[in-house]
């Protein structure tokens, strides 16, 4: 029996993948839940599983190439017979498919010299995702294990540095091996014969002295990003703005940052206790219904190096201590620039924050993301004259901050009142966040 290997939706938004690396070589055997490709989804890469066992027979798309959610990329025959009949399916359907090579000859032209490895140990950087941990594919782990190449010693050619199949393969002396190309759609004669691009995707650069003048197509985060603003206009949206001193934020801060407490924590700890007194304000719309989330979880949108943005949250912010929140802050964003986030861990933002104050904007408007209530914009805290109830004048910082909401659901006075009572937290109870 020859199965379709299909592009799998990694998300509720996604309409096309990305394809990162095959796993397996056309003609080796695949078991049932082992890893046959990874996918680039709009804001992570996937493992995805066979659901079948059998012989990877044709790849109908290639590394570094795109296809619809749910069409075939690719056949698995449940026999190494069967694999001429996939090939013949892929010839009916207009995809030209070379014989696939036998696992005992992919096998054999994977010996490594033992010299390349130690050049190639000696001169490559390592690739690690801010932990000390490698970033690695499964399949560039188990051909190390196999060829005993130290990870850590290589430098990831794969998107954001990752070390795919490739990288391993090329210390293990097969780089030489890796230099014919492969048509669109093809499989490969022979292990010998798959290009280094097919295994090892380049991430598209944004070339930033030569831009000018240039047409760059958007990667497949950015087009995520461009389909979640298009689903934002269809929202009727209103803006509350509101100025909130910030200088016993800044006093905590200082207290407490040589412990690892980042600025982000606190911001998104304040506003998930605020909202536990606002369930309206983290509220999200449901047709003709409101849905009010039993979770506070605070999305933070985080710029990503070759554009687009992602928003990886921190689940139940407000039950979390504000230095189990910075460490798992941390841990999100480095995982989130090396594109290891599962779904979960950016999709499920019922609040989110945009802070720009780093770059030292006064104001700005933030766009609502679909499937939520409310997002703050939060601007750069700065000193400015003001005076008190008495009429006497002093110098604070103050931030502007500027809350988008939903307006189906959540009318003005009451985001109003959740600003109100976000500035008196951060002003006059800002250190109940320690507790």
């Amino acid at each position: 029996m020859i199965h379709d290997i299909f592009m799998p939706a990694l998300s509720s938004t996604m309409t096309e993948g990305k394809i990162v690396e095959w796993t397996k070589s056309p003609g080796e055997r695949v078991e049932k839940g082992e890893t046959v490709v990874i996918v680039e989804s709009d804001k992570a890469d996937m493992d995805v599983e066979s659901f079948n066992e059998g012989y990877l027979a044709v790849v109908l798309v290639e590394a570094g190439q795109s296809a619809p959610v749910g069409n075939a990329i690719a056949y698995l025959a449940s026999t190494e017979a069967e694999i001429a009949d996939a090939q013949k399916k892929a010839a009916t359907a207009g995809v030209a498919a070379a014989p696939a090579s036998k696992p005992e000859a992919a096998a054999a032209t994977a010996v490594a010299t033992s010299a390349t490895k130690e050049a190639t140990s000696q001169s490559a950087a390592a690739a690690t995702n801010g932990n000390g941990r490698t970033v690695a594919s499964p399949r560039a782990k188990k051909l190390a294990k196999q060829f005993s190449v130290d990870l850590k010693a290589l430098k990831g050619s794969g998107p954001y540095g990752r070390i795919v199949a490739a990288d391993v393969e090329g210390a293990a002396g097969k780089a030489a091996s890796m230099s014919k190309p492969v048509a669109v759609g093809s499989v490969a004669a022979s292990t010998q014969a798959m290009p280094a691009a097919i295994a090892a995707p380049q991430a598209m650069p944004i070339p930033v002295n030569t831009m000018a003048g240039e047409t760059i197509p958007l990667n497949t985060l950015q087009k995520a990003v461009v389909q979640n603003m298009n689903m934002s206009l269809q929202v009727p949206t209103f803006h509350v703005g509101y100025s909130i001193a910030t200088d016993a934020l800044d006093q905590l801060y200082k207290q407490i940052k040589p412990k690892g407490v980042t600025m982000t924590a606190m911001l998104a700890k304040a506003v998930a206790v605020t909202l536990r007194k606002h369930p309206e304000v983290n509220a999200s719309y449901a047709p003709d219904a409101i849905k009010y989330n039993s979770d506070i979880n605070i999305a933070v949108a985080v710029a990503m190096p070759d554009g687009g943005l992602i928003t990886p949250v921190l689940k139940n912010a407000d039950q979390l201590d504000i230095y189990s929140l910075s460490r798992t802050w941390k841990d999100l964003v480095k995982r989130a620039r090396s594109k290891q986030l599962q779904p979960d861990e950016y999709s499920t933002g019922t609040f989110t924050l945009s802070n720009l104050g780093m770059f030292g904007v006064d104001i700005f408007d933030a766009i609502l993301p679909p499937g939520q209530g409310s997002i703050l914009a939060i601007a750069a805290s700065k000193p400015q004259v003001v005076a008190d109830d008495n009429g006497m004048m002093g110098v604070k910082k103050i931030m502007k901050v500027n809350i988008t909401s939903d307006h189906r659901i959540i009318y003005g006075a009451q985001a109003a009142e959740f600003l109100k009572d976000l500035a008196a937290t951060i002003e006059t109870n800002i250190q109940s966040l320690t507790l």
